[in-house]
């Protein structure tokens, strides 16, 4: 489908038709097409062997689901779980680059990702900005495309075994559609290049009706031209595929040629023809290919007929949510979930708890140092992914099996602002924890800063402190990080005015909101409590944002 708005435009009227017959072709096209898999990159998850589609236990996976428009009815996340009910094993996902409709950032495509695991789902996510470039206006490049997921990587890392990326919807209308094979294979090596380990999905252009053939010709250079060996194509079949022979036989061919293949949308009606979707679902079965019907709800421009439930509505199937769910050879009859979400390691669908919020400490010039508190998992806590935030992107800087993590190649004198992700073996995620922000230093030297240090009250086993840090220097300090050593066996037990973190005798103090902006020649206090054991000497150094402070 082009777009929510608008239908497919017609296919020229001397588009070919193909006539062969499905049984024929097997027989006469195996010996001669027959690929081999070429030597590739061990596998993360999905992977494609002899022309079929593979989970990583080796489990054959054959797509059994519809599309979802999410990128214009976000509000309707819950579809996926009324997806799920009806008895899909798959959703494809509407998305958007930002380039024709409101971006899906990282933190979004995060979400659907997730939720997509709760329902036990594997998420096919697609970019439909793409939709009938050259012909469409605004349409957008498989190159943007490719940009756009690499913009968004760290939310589909390390969930190969649930997420398939399919570069781009309809990437082609009927105009420069010969272009199409050295883009996608452009496209393919772009995301390998940045480290996309995911198995990728690429359409068909005419609409992605491929009348002219320029996808079935060229289908196995383009497999070839992926380092991976991980590709897999789509066709979408609606007015082009309006006898049983034509389905027949571009199926066919695929297959004959050991060559990945899904239906990626298809329809029981359409303005450009009357698909034969009877022998779609008929035909793919028999091949053992995948399907998605277009689409769960939210259709107009004239092609409402294609919404599977009225309003989004689970409990209002129309006749053709009716046929591809509940009829022969559809969803209901044929569907098998994921190996991933069966019952042992595999089937663990429970993210971590959300780690602490990350405290900063030993700052420079150019680098600072992050610490947070563990989160939790039944199955147990693989590693961190840092992230560094930036408006609404997110861009993975350090991945750790611990709980601590210097960031380096920092610019001086600059804020930044990081937050922290759990993942479990399982390639589970978890919520993202709060953020932090981190100003590097200027590198000035001593005597930007003066540090107050004393205690106002004392009592056995304790005693309270306070802490005055002077602004020394010419310009304002806008969020800081205050170290120091305690010289005895103190320690915090509560602050106000910073958040501290303490390890041994080392105390980092980050600044709150309140107590963050110091002005040129100003000051803040901030108080705390705290354990000791016979005395409570004072700490000789302190350091601001990684300066050294002279002590007042």
């Amino acid at each position: 489908m082009r777009t929510r708005t608008a239908h497919l435009p017609p296919p020229p009227s001397t588009a070919p038709r193909a006539a062969g017959l499905i049984a024929a072709l097997l027989g006469l096209l195996l010996p001669l097409l027959a690929l081999g898999t070429p030597a590739h990159a061990a596998p993360t998850g999905f992977r494609v062997e002899n022309g079929r589609l593979l989970e990583a236990s080796g489990n054959d996976f054959v797509m059994r689901g519809v599309n979802h428009a999410h990128t214009w009815y976000t509000d309707r996340i819950s579809s996926l779980a009324h997806i799920k009910a009806k008895g899909a094993n798959t959703v494809r996902v509407v998305l958007s680059s930002g380039d024709r409709w409101t971006a899906d950032d990282t933190a979004d495509v995060a979400a659907v990702v997730a939720r997509c695991k709760q329902n036990r789902l594997i998420c096919v996510l697609e970019v439909h900005d793409t939709t009938g470039y050259g012909e469409q206006s605004g349409a957008v490049t498989l190159s943007r495309a490719a940009d756009y997921w690499i913009g968004v990587r760290s939310a589909l890392t390390g969930q190969e075994d649930h997420v398939i990326v399919n570069i781009g919807n309809e990437p082609y209308g009927n105009t420069g559609y010969t272009n199409w094979t050295a883009d996608t294979k452009a496209a393919i090596r772009k995301l390998r290049d940045a480290g996309f380990d995911h198995t990728l999905m690429v359409d068909a252009p005419n609409w992605g009706q491929d009348w002219a053939f320029t996808m079935r010709d060229n289908a196995a250079s383009v497999f070839a031209a992926d380092p991976d060996a991980n590709t897999v194509f789509s066709i979408h079949m609606y007015g082009v595929f309006d006898t049983a022979a034509e389905i027949s036989d571009y199926l066919g061919r695929f297959v004959a040629a050991r060559l990945p293949l899904v239906v990626g949308e298809f329809g029981h009606d359409h303005s450009d023809g009357d698909p034969d979707e009877d022998t779609i679902l008929a035909v793919t079965r028999q091949l053992g290919l995948g399907y998605l019907g277009w689409s769960w709800s939210g259709n107009g421009g004239g092609v409402e007929y294609l919404d599977m439930v009225a309003d989004f509505d689970p409990d209002r199937l129309t006749g053709w949510g009716e046929r591809l769910f509940d009829g022969a050879n559809g969803i209901a009859a044929t569907s098998e979930e994921a190996a991933v979400y069966s019952s042992g390691p595999g089937g663990d669908t429970t993210a971590p708890t959300t780690p602490g919020t990350p405290a900063v400490s030993s700052v420079t010039s150019s680098s600072a140092t992050l610490s947070w508190t563990a989160a939790t998992d039944a199955n147990g806590v693989t590693g961190y992914d840092v992230v560094r935030i930036d408006g609404g992107d997110e861009t993975v800087v350090t991945t750790t099996a611990g709980t601590s993590a210097t960031l380096t190649g920092l610019s001086p004198a600059t804020s930044y602002t990081f937050a922290v992700y759990a993942r479990d073996a399982a390639g589970n995620r978890s919520q993202r924890s709060a953020t932090v922000t981190a100003t590097t230093s200027s590198g000035g030297s001593q005597g930007a800063c003066a540090v107050g240090y004393r205690v106002t009250n004392e009592w056995p086993g304790g005693f309270q402190g306070e802490v005055t840090i002077r602004n020394t220097g010419s310009s304002a300090v806008d969020g800081w990080t205050l170290n120091w050593t305690f010289p005895g066996a103190q320690r915090i037990t509560h602050m106000w005015g910073g958040t501290p973190l303490q390890t041994g005798s080392e105390v980092s103090v980050a600044s709150v909101p309140y107590t963050a902006a110091i002005p040129a020649a100003g000051s803040v206090t901030l108080g705390f409590t705290a354990t000791m054991t016979d005395r409570d000497p004072s700490p000789s150094a302190f350091t601001l944002n990684g300066s050294a402070c002279s002590v007042a």
